[in-house]
């Protein structure tokens, strides 16, 4: 069953409020942030660690508009290959015993109380035997974050992967798939010290 996501993350993947904010910010040369979170999922048994998530820079108000008509253009497929297209990466995830993921989105939504919000997005990682197969899983292709942050930079949030995005049939939100349906906690978020 689809399930729309929660309000806060319609206006943060790609539909996301002021580009004035970010794009200020990016005029100014903006330093890597680099953050810390206690990660839980309990889709398949609660399983537990510590992921970093480093931000080497913001996705351009520029680069979101082409996303933007990727997708109402082409809907997902046609999103997903625009995604992948985006250079430089915005930044990457891993745990402690990963290499890493490159991120492709990143937009910072900055409140005037100085708390944030930041939504990003990437394809996930497939396996071989998932692209060999082409099996079901290969119809969910995103990986969302949304963190929810303090003046300091702690905060919690949410991940969903493996998630397939449509558009609301009043054409004007984004869906996601299994969004509603155990994502991952990111809990005790800190931006690390530069």
């Amino acid at each position: 069953m689809r399930k729309m996501i929660a309000l806060a993350v319609v206006t943060g993947f790609l539909f996301a409020g002021p580009a004035q904010a970010q794009d200020k910010e990016k005029k100014e040369k903006v330093k890597p942030y680099r953050f810390t979170a206690f990660a839980v999922n309990m889709n398949s048994g609660p399983r537990a660690g510590t992921i970093d998530i480093t931000l080497e820079r913001l996705t351009t108000a520029e680069e979101r508009d082409n996303l933007i008509a990727a997708f109402v253009e082409g809907g997902q497929d046609k999103l997903l290959s625009a995604l992948q297209k985006v250079k430089p990466r915005v930044g990457y995830i891993r745990s402690a015993n990963s290499i890493g993921y490159d991120l492709q989105y990143a937009w910072r939504i900055v409140n005037s109380d100085g708390t944030s919000r930041i939504i990003i997005g990437t394809d996930r990682p497939v396996s071989f035997f998932e692209a060999s197969r082409n099996t079901r899983t290969m119809d969910y292709p995103f990986t969302i974050i949304e963190m929810r942050l303090d003046a300091k930079g702690e905060g919690e949030g949410r991940m969903a992967s493996g998630t397939k995005i449509s558009k609301s049939k009043d054409g004007k939100t984004i869906e996601l798939e299994n969004y509603g349906i155990s994502p991952v906690a990111l809990n005790q978020i800190k931006l690390q010290k530069r």
